[in-house]
């Protein structure tokens, strides 16, 4: 029996895409097919999608074998379809990548150079993205900037989830059981020998990006109240220096009234101070707010997705691989490709 080639997987989430999930097959399928040494699956997780991207999915597993498609009971977001797809996978490497084609396929083959020269994990870096609006560009680089003041994580401004992980790294990255998830930030966290690939992002070639204002706060969220504690810490700072604006205020009065200084009597500046406490206890009772409503969601222990489908367990190659109790429960008994 000859040796069995190395595995590359390839997981990709999808939401809506039917009209670009054909294109990003032929553009994908001829690349991985060229690549020396490599064997190769493609697993595309369908995030609850409401048009006929799993039926087109459902076609492509048909007629190609490499293919293997997951769908989540309903959306569960980008980040959840990712993470179904990794707990999924099997390889001696992973990437991961979008399916509208703004990932360029052709950027595998020196992901794949990097990799087998010894870097853990090899990261597509986005230079530019052509058509991307202003406002996008200085909305990113002021999330990466503060990102990385306010977390100390090394994560790359342009770096998005397009990444290759080896298998040590992608085991690592199984480890992490949180619900709300910036995976590009633990990709970076984990911490392991990195290579970047700079690329220029391609316009969508169909549909509309899924991620909107509000979803792109969203995810800014999760990653600055999952990688970092300084929101709570700089809320605590602002409540002291209320209490000491206040206290010098107080000494005015005191100092007014002791030189015999008329102190202008009104409720102007009473209101402003009540105003200003008010609002510093509010902004911090907010705060503690996310982190405690994250703790909460935590504390449920639900689990992160369910499937409605996925590939039948005789297909599939069953490995067990370490993994430790909190993410062995969550993925229990899941077909492994």
């Amino acid at each position: 029996m000859p040796e069995a080639l190395p595995i590359l997987c390839v997981v990709t989430p999808c939401y809506n895409e039917a009209q670009v999930i054909e294109h990003f097959y032929e553009a994908l399928k001829p690349v991985l097919a060229a690549l020396p040494g490599l064997d190769h699956r493609i697993l595309c997780v369908d995030d609850g999608s409401e048009d006929g991207t799993l039926e087109r999915l459902n076609r492509l597993a048909a007629r190609d074998g490499r293919v293997r498609v997951h769908s989540l009971s309903r959306h569960f977001g980008h980040q959840m379809a990712l993470t179904a797809g990794l707990d999924a996978a099997q390889g001696d490497a992973v990437v991961m990548m979008d399916c509208d084609l703004q990932h360029p396929p052709a950027l595998i083959p020196e992901m794949v150079r990097l990799w087998r020269a010894g870097h853990e994990v090899v990261c597509a870096l986005r230079q530019d993205t052509v058509g991307r609006s202003w406002p996008k560009q200085i909305s990113s680089s002021v999330f990466y900037w503060l990102l990385r003041r306010l977390t100390g994580t090394p994560v790359v401004a342009g770096v998005a989830d397009f990444c290759l992980l080896s298998r040590p790294a992608h085991l690592a990255l199984l480890q992490f059981p949180e619900r709300h998830r910036f995976l590009r930030g633990l990709v970076a966290w984990i911490g392991f020998r990195r290579a970047l690939v700079p690329f220029t992002a391609p316009p969508r070639l169909a549909g509309h990006s899924k991620y909107t204002w509000r979803s792109m706060t969203g995810l800014a969220f999760d990653a600055l109240f999952s990688f970092s504690t300084v929101p709570l810490r700089l809320a605590g700072q602002a409540g002291v220096v209320a209490i000491l604006f206040s206290l010098l205020y107080l000494l005015f009065v005191l100092v007014s009234l002791a030189l015999h200084k008329p102190v202008v009597p009104g409720w102007t500046s009473i209101i402003f101070v009540l105003i200003f406490l008010g609002g510093v206890q509010l902004a911090s009772i907010g705060l503690l707010g996310e982190y405690v409503a994250r703790i909460f969601e935590e504390a449920k222990r639900r689990p992160l997705y369910l499937l409605k489908q996925q590939p039948a367990p005789e297909i599939l190659e069953t490995k067990p691989r370490p993994r430790d109790d909190e993410t062995a429960g969550r993925i229990k008994d899941l077909p492994r490709l």
